[in-house]
């Protein structure tokens, strides 16, 4: 397997002059970097106007690797080539470097690039990126490809370093600008270093350093459409500063970094440029020990699971229904003393088979998402606040008052189905659970809850029964003195609600507590339908202003389906089984809807103003259509069979298996659809956008706008 690397944008803030005289330092050897014995030029060349240097070398190096293993290598040395291109009047260095020892049985490549900062031009950018692919080596793969890494990362730490150092040397001996270069025509094509001049005046005061600029990207403007960030952030030129990962992000090793870029370089990729908070992303790689690849799967499977249930909007557009506010007995309360945001949740006094029997699990699963989500915006705000990465939170759990009904089956039930649901989509935000007051009856239902519990976080769990939390090790060590709450024999009041038993006058009966779980999910804009072989999904769409811009935005959740767009001048007869016509779609485990005659005639009736769209199992699709004349448009989703092979009547066996994989012949869609004035049209991405298709809290948003070329536009990513 294939070994990579990429790191992230390092800043120098030093004109890009003085950086190569510091890099030229290096050479031919470099006490900072043991294991780089010497150097030897093999071939050079200058342009005759001296903006371009290009030097080859052969490096040796002295790899710390055990003495056996270099014994049956037959070597103490290793010899790499290093290829610098020099560019002074583009104020560029391009490094390309690979191995020549035992080149036919390990294979490294390496690029580095030092350019100037694109926001100053007094400061220096540099970025590496490399590759390790072992063939063989006389079975002893895997201690190589160990010694590699470690080596590699060892010597990624160090470079900033190194640079640093000889700009120092070179400041010791007074020179601290070196001149740009300039024409021959128009000056000396170059000039001997000499110390600081006036002219050398940097830039700086007037742009602000990366840490700061991602800083101001950082905040609530990301999720709100127009605003100036979303122009920068999150499209597929930005890259990552090391300085803002330390500040916003925390202290990872240099193959940590790596996966993050490299993940999020797939999702800018992937999903057009609308990717996930750097946070997020990094929450899932942490979940997955920085496996990318398990990483990437189960954040796609989150996204996907965002998107359906709108859980972006919820803060904003859902409120906890009142009896939750009387008598859930959980809230916010200040910080501990990592600056975590600190959840108390009184489980103790809270009436669980009441809450249930009241609201049911889904009103009860939404509430504990408005507290994640909830908890991931504090984690931001307290970034900014402390000055130091958050991400996050401390839950303090009280059980005084636990007993055998919080045991109530259904009650455990709907426990099970939030904790799977939260450690799913909410990965490494859970900084600590401190477990307070723990009763006789815990035990029984930790064996219940444990199972379904991720090993990480399990690991964050501290129990203390009786009055335990007061002695040494317990609350003190976590939760400052002035902030412990009044009901665990502290001094601060604690707004939290107490709980108690909710009356029995507000249970639902299981038909009201069924419907009101439908709707609390299906508040969406989206639609469901299902597509049957034989029976494709139609909605019917007027249009009376010729000159109306038709958009859609659907997911097709299972199966491969074909998309369609037909225009008729008159309107197809409704089907009888809808009677609030062709838009009564209510129905959120999935309808169908079949608007097109049998008597129809393509051509005649009605006619096809789209080429058919063939989309894949997993696939999400945006796009739009400028509708050329009034009349009726009908959206046709259509289930897709495999053709079978041209040569012969028999179906190909890749046919054979695709089949088989949609059960019944059933596929699902879930789609939605806008109507909109040309004028206020602005691109398909840009009118998907008014219509919540991204995920705004955990996307750092952007819009791409562009002039529609055709009539139509599609745009589509894959989510798995």
């Amino acid at each position: 397997m294939v070994q990579k690397y990429q790191s992230p944008v390092r800043v120098y803030k030093h004109p890009f002059e003085l950086i190569m005289a510091a890099y030229e330092r290096r050479f031919p050897t470099c006490p900072l970097i043991p294991m780089f014995v010497d150097s030897d030029t093999v071939s050079e060349f200058k342009s005759e106007d001296g903006a371009v240097h290009v030097i080859e070398r052969r490096c040796k190096l002295d790899i710390d690797a055990p003495r056996l293993l270099k014994k049956i290598a037959g070597v103490d040395y290793v010899y790499f080539v290093q290829k610098n291109s020099l560019n002074y009047r583009e104020r560029t260095l391009h490094i390309e470097a690979h191995n020549e020892t035992f080149s036919n049985r390990v294979i490294i490549h390496e690029h580095c690039c030092y350019t100037v900062h694109p926001e100053n031009e007094d400061w220096t950018c540099f970025e590496q990126s490399a590759s390790l692919d072992i063939k063989s080596f006389f079975g002893f793969e895997s201690t190589v490809e160990k010694i590699a890494m470690k080596q590699y990362t060892s010597n990624i730490k160090k470079g900033k370093e190194i640079i640093e150092y000889y700009l120092r040397q070179l400041e010791e001996e007074g020179i601290t600008f070196v001149p740009r270069w300039t024409p021959p025509s128009l000056g000396p094509a170059s000039e001997p270093l000499s110390a600081s001049k006036s002219q050398t005046t940097s830039a700086a005061v007037l742009v602000p350093d990366a840490a700061a600029l991602k800083e101001g990207l950082s905040g609530e403007g990301l999720s709100s459409p127009g605003t100036a960030s979303e122009a920068v952030v999150g499209t597929p030129d930005d890259k990552l500063d090391a300085d803002y990962i330390k500040r916003y992000l925390g202290d990872l090793t240099p193959l940590q970094e790596s996966c993050l870029i490299r993940l999020r370089q797939w999702l800018q990729e992937t999903h057009k440029g609308k990717i996930p908070k750097d946070e997020h992303i990094l929450r899932f790689l942490r979940a997955r020990d920085f496996n990318i690849d398990k990483a990437r799967e189960i954040m796609c499977q989150s996204l996907t699971w965002r998107k359906q249930h709108q859980v972006d909007y919820i803060l904003d557009t859902w409120t906890p229904p009142q009896v939750l506010q009387d008598y859930y007995a959980g809230g916010w309360h200040h910080h501990d003393k990592d600056g975590r945001p600190l959840y108390v949740l009184r489980l103790g006094q809270m009436d669980t088979k009441g809450l249930v029997r009241a609201l049911g699990e889904e009103a009860l699963l939404r509430y504990v998402l408005s507290i994640n989500e909830e908890g991931l915006r504090r984690c931001e705000e307290n970034t900014k606040v402390f000055g130091r990465p958050i991400s996050s939170w401390t839950c303090l759990v009280d059980l005084e008052g636990l007993n055998m009904r919080h045991l109530w089956r259904p009650g455990v039930k709907a426990l099970l189905r939030i904790i799977e649901v939260v450690e799913a989509n909410y990965p490494e935000t859970l900084g600590r659970l401190l477990i307070l007051r723990a009763p006789r009856v815990f035990p029984v239902l930790w064996t219940l809850v444990s199972p379904f519990i991720d090993d990480n976080t399990r690991r964050k769990f501290l129990i203390y029964a009786g009055n335990d939390y007061q002695g040494p090790g317990g609350l003190l060590d976590y939760i400052d003195k002035e902030i412990i709450p009044d009901f665990l024999s502290g001094e601060c009041m604690c707004d939290v609600p107490e709980g108690g038993l909710v009356p029995k006058s507000l249970y639902r009966t299981a038909e009201e507590l069924e419907n009101e779980d439908l709707k609390l999910w299906t508040e969406t804009i989206y639609q469901s339908a299902s597509v049957f072989k034989g029976a494709p999904h139609e909605i019917l769409i007027q249009i009376v202003d010729a000159a109306s811009v038709i958009t859609w935005d659907f997911d097709v959740c299972k199966g491969d389906i074909v998309f369609n767009i037909y225009h008729s001048k008159r309107s197809p007869q409704p089907p009888k089984k809808d009677s609030l016509g062709a838009h009564s779609i209510t129905s959120p485990g999935g309808n169908n809807v079949q608007l097109i005659d049998k008597v129809w005639q393509l051509g005649r009736d009605y006619s096809m103003v789209e080429s058919p769209l063939i989309c894949k199992e997993g696939e999400s699709v945006q796009g739009s259509h400028v509708t050329r004349w009034p009349g009726f448009y009908i959206l046709q989703w259509k289930f897709h069979s495999m053709p079978a092979c041209a040569a012969t009547n028999l179906p190909r066996v890749d046919d054979v298996l695709a089949s088989l994989q949609v059960s019944s012949h059933k596929c699902k869609v879930m789609y939605y659809t806008e109507v909109i004035g040309s004028e206020d049209f602005r691109g398909s991405m840009t009118s998907l956008e008014s219509s919540h298709s991204g995920f705004s809290q955990l996307s750092a948003a952007t819009t791409s706008s562009s002039q529609s070329h055709s009539s139509s536009m599609i745009s589509r990513w894959r989510f798995c």
